[in-house]
Parts: C-alpha cells; sequence; structure tokens
C-alpha cells in the first residue's frame, strides 16, 4: 500500500511540473514521466492492458510526436506574441475556478468508501482476449476486414496519379 502512495505521490509531483515547467521540451519530459507513473498504477491496480496501451500509445508514440514536434518548431520568445490584459484576467478567473474545484473535492476526501473488485482478473489481458474472440468474434473480424480495405484504398490511391508513357 506505501508503493501506491509513494507512486502517486510522484504522478501529483510530475503533473505540477508539467504545468510550472518554463521550458515546453522540459513540460513534456515530466509529462512523459507523469504517464509511466499511471502506467505503473494500472500495474498495481492489476490492469495489465491499460498499462500496455498507455505505454505503448501515449508515452511511445504520442508523447513523442509532441517532443520531435516542439523541437522542430524552434520556439523564442521573440516570436512569441504579447498577451492581453484580457487574456490574462480569463486566466485569473479560470485559475480560481479550478482552485474552488480542488477545495471542494478536498471537503469530500474522506467520505467515500474505498473500491474493492468483486472479480480480481477484470483487467487481464487473457480475459479481455477470451471476450474478444467468443462473443465479439464477428465485429472484430469485420472491422479487419475494413481495415484492410481502407488499407489497399489508400495504397490505389496514392499510385494512381503516377501514370506511366511509354
Amino acid at each position: 500500500m506505501s508503493i501506491f502512495y509513494f507512486i502517486a505521490f510522484l504522478s501529483i509531483l510530475f503533473a505540477v511540473l508539467v504545468i510550472s515547467a518554463k521550458n515546453p521540451v522540459h513540460s513534456i519530459l515530466y509529462l512523459i514521466l507523469t504517464f509511466f507513473t499511471f502506467t505503473i498504477q494500472y500495474i498495481l491496480l492489476n490492469a495489465q492492458f491499460l498499462a500496455i496501451v498507455n505505454f505503448i500509445v501515449y508515452m511511445g508514440a504520442i508523447l513523442v510526436l509532441f517532443l520531435y514536434t516542439l523541437m522542430l518548431i524552434n520556439l523564442n520568445k521573440d516570436a512569441e506574441p504579447v498577451k492581453s490584459n484580457m487574456l490574462k484576467i480569463a486566466g485569473v478567473l479560470g485559475g480560481g475556478c479550478f482552485l474552488v474545484v480542488i477545495i471542494a473535492s478536498l471537503k469530500a476526501l474522506g467520505v467515500s468508501q474505498p473500491v474493492v473488485l468483486q472479480n480480481p482478473g477484470l483487467g487481464l489481458v487473457k480475459n479481455l482476449g477470451k471476450v474478444l474472440f467468443n462473443e465479439f468474434l464477428l465485429p472484430f473480424e469485420v472491422s479487419s476486414l475494413l481495415l484492410l480495405s481502407a488499407m489497399v484504398g489508400a495504397v490505389l490511391l496514392a499510385t494512381r496519379d503516377k501514370k506511366t508513357t511509354v
């Protein structure tokens, strides 16, 4: 149980660092660390499929693309436009509303009971595969055929414009 609280503390710390970092590259690196702590939390909650999807899709693809995009944009302070006072006032009002929501959620912190899973094998990949390939086999195969036909159509559209002259 102490591992859960330590990882939760790290998640909150890295999330605060994402918001407070001045350099956007550092902010994305902290976001990667935040998602990594989420992956650890999913593993602790016995949700291996969510952990794998979070690790591969979010950390491995989306955030790395964000990082490369930000590094290619080459942001500097000279190109940044000057913000108006209305935008600053809207930011202060939004932050105040967020603070009210945080305080209201902290008031109700000890009210609820902890959630106990009735089925301990709920998030396992094995059980997801059984449901997917038993109950939803036909929709799964139809979607794979649709994706295959879309891929063939994309290849045909890409190569259609190239005319060969003899």
